[in-house]
């Protein structure tokens, strides 16, 4: 009997650490590896690995230790919207697309980043088609795959 206590002990803990979102982890890490403190500051800087944390079962790497403090303290008010894929793919297939970390937006104190590549930018798509109107419906499509 106490072996199956302990077992599902365990398991629930297990469970409990789980990820709340599937996050977008291209590189092993939360936006490619970029910290997302400094998205907020207006820049796209490459994190490093001795400024690193997890959260949410997910690791994220920070410039420098005053970002990754900030991020300890408050980690919700730096989190990529869409589990950090892209918003306007998201918005417009409702699929989950990689993305150019270096292609962000900072809106209504949220990041969304977005795909970047060739002849296409979905940044540029998103500013142009009504930003307000594709988080609408990003929003909508995101309930149904973030857990896939």
């Amino acid at each position: 009997m106490k072996k199956i206590v302990v077992v599902l002990f365990l398991l629930m803990g297990t469970f409990l650490q789980a990820q709340s979102v599937d996050y977008n982890v291209k590189k092993g890490y939360a936006a490619n590896g970029y910290d997302v403190v400094a998205y907020f500051d207006g820049k796209a800087k490459e994190g490093l690995k001795k400024f690193s944390t997890e959260f949410d079962g997910v690791q994220f790497k920070f410039h420098n230790q005053e970002n990754l403090d900030k991020f300890k303290a408050m980690p919700n008010n730096y989190l990529p919207e869409y589990g950090g894929y892209c918003a306007y793919a998201v918005a417009v297939s409702g699929k989950k697309v990689n993305v150019d970390p270096k292609t962000f937006e900072i809106r209504d104190n949220k990041l969304y980043l977005f795909y970047n590549s060739g002849n296409t930018n979905t940044l540029k798509l998103w500013q142009n088609e009504s930003p307000d109107k594709l988080k609408t419906k990003a929003d909508k499509n995101w309930e149904k795959i973030k857990n896939r």
